[in-house]
């Protein structure tokens, strides 16, 4: 792919069709190994052969330097190097992907750039044992190419925190301690899992969690069924839904339309969490009826999004 398929990467409108249609669009790229990795398109701003970068001192293992990028100064990641691929050919590749993760933009160097290919959700599954080595820690799930080819989807939220340290989540207010809340989040970032559960528990929130909308989805149904069957208020079991937006086997947006569906869920807030921070994404969520949206992965945003949804509920 040369910078004339940006075109590709700028058809916003129509990959917003995808909202909700449990569907993703890949792009697939190689880090000069024999494997296939990919990336969410909605997170590549655009694709262009490596740019001249300035070195800098002082930078992270991976980080290549910096460019001058429309007005902005972004780093620029070498991914092969990021991950540690001792297999992997040296030099900076050929082709540069202009990413934006929460809010924040950056450039990553691969080999080369192969396509854009889409997907089924309920196609990608969670890596488990499929992926060895020590890539295993970046991928965040699998899908196969009709050749039966493995293609490895980057958990990026891990390759950042390996490479510029852990977010940290400082003192947040504690909600009222004599009230009991719960929270139940679905997301498939073992990184984000961790930060979500730091904020849940520095608020005074109490959690449970699924690791891809699939089981969020199984597991709040059998809640509902249980209530039903005991004659309880759901909304005393869980009082907010916290979602991811991509996910294997089922996305955020999937599982948000199921759950406003579903008269059983009629008062529990859903809130959509995710690194995809653009308003594109935010009209998104927005579409499939998520009661807000907050960009990852800021804790005192976060905590003051959860905050209001989940105090309404006690006043109620």
């Amino acid at each position: 792919m040369n910078t004339q398929d940006n075109s590709m990467l700028d058809a916003v409108d129509a990959r917003t069709q995808l909202a909700g249609s449990n569907r993703m669009e890949i792009l697939l790229f190689s880090l000069g190994t024999q494997e296939t990795f990919g990336i969410n398109v909605f997170k590549v701003r655009e694709v262009s052969k490596t740019p001249k970068i300035t070195k800098t001192p002082n930078m992270p293992a991976g980080v290549e330097g910096l460019i001058s990028l429309r007005g902005n100064v972004i780093p620029v990641l070498s991914l092969a190097r990021a991950m540690a691929l001792v297999d992997a050919p040296g030099g900076l590749g050929g082709s540069m992907m202009v990413t934006e993760y929460s809010k924040r933009i950056l450039g990553f160097l691969v080999h080369d750039v192969d396509r854009i290919i889409r997907v089924e959700w309920d196609k990608v599954r969670a890596p488990e044992s499929v992926v060895t080595g020590g890539t295993h820690r970046f991928i965040t799930a699998i899908t196969e190419l009709p050749s039966g080819k493995l293609v490895s989807i980057l958990d990026v939220e891990q390759i950042l925190e390996n490479t510029f340290g852990e977010t940290l989540v400082g003192d947040l207010q504690r909600l009222d301690d004599s009230v009991d809340y719960n929270v139940f989040f679905a997301d498939d970032s073992a990184v984000a899992r961790k930060k979500i559960a730091e904020v849940l528990d520095k608020m005074g929130v109490k959690h449970k969690h699924a690791l891809n909308g699939l089981e969020a989805w199984t597991r709040l149904v059998g809640m509902a069924t249980h209530a039903q069957q005991t004659g309880k208020d759901l909304r005393d079991e869980v009082q907010l839904i916290l979602v991811d937006a991509e996910m294997p086997e089922m996305d955020g947006y999937v599982l948000t339309k199921n759950i406003k569906s579903d008269p059983r869920f009629s008062g529990i807030p859903v809130v959509m969490h995710s690194s995809l921070s653009s308003e594109a994404n935010r009209a998104m969520g927005s579409r499939v009826g998520v009661d807000a949206y907050v960009a990852k992965f800021d804790a005192d945003m976060l905590a003051e999004t959860l905050r209001p949804h989940l105090m309404k509920h006690h006043r109620n």
